[in-house]
């Protein structure tokens, strides 16, 4: 594999995207490979890395289709509902905890 061109920061030339920003364009990479990379510095540890993609040679993106906007829904649908109380939280449960904020710390609950 040849190695790929690294560029700074905010100094990637046109024509290049990462996955987010091609997202935000309606488009994916489509099956390319990476023909870049850009990396930010950072104080303590090494350098975060974002991999670039040809925005010419990008697809559109698939449109979503009932069935995958219902197994989407019925996914965040389970991930509000909290294993101990079997309850509805209202929100999505944080994977820390494994349940909600009441069954989490009953004890904070009852004296408030």
């Amino acid at each position: 594999m040849a190695a790929i061109p690294v560029y700074r920061w905010r100094l990637a030339p046109d024509g290049y995207a990462t996955r987010r920003q091609l997202h935000a364009l309606g488009l994916r990479p489509g099956g390319q490979e990476v023909v870049a990379q850009i990396e930010r510095p950072r104080r303590r540890r090494g350098p975060l890395i974002a991999y670039l993609y040809r925005v010419d040679l990008a697809k559109p993106v698939r449109p979503m289709t009932p069935a995958k906007r219902a197994a989407l829904a019925k996914a965040n649908r389970a991930r509000r509902i909290c294993p101990q109380c079997r309850t509805d939280a209202g929100y999505v449960i944080p994977a820390e905890l494994g349940m909600c904020g009441p069954c989490a710390y009953p004890d904070e609950q009852s004296a408030a």
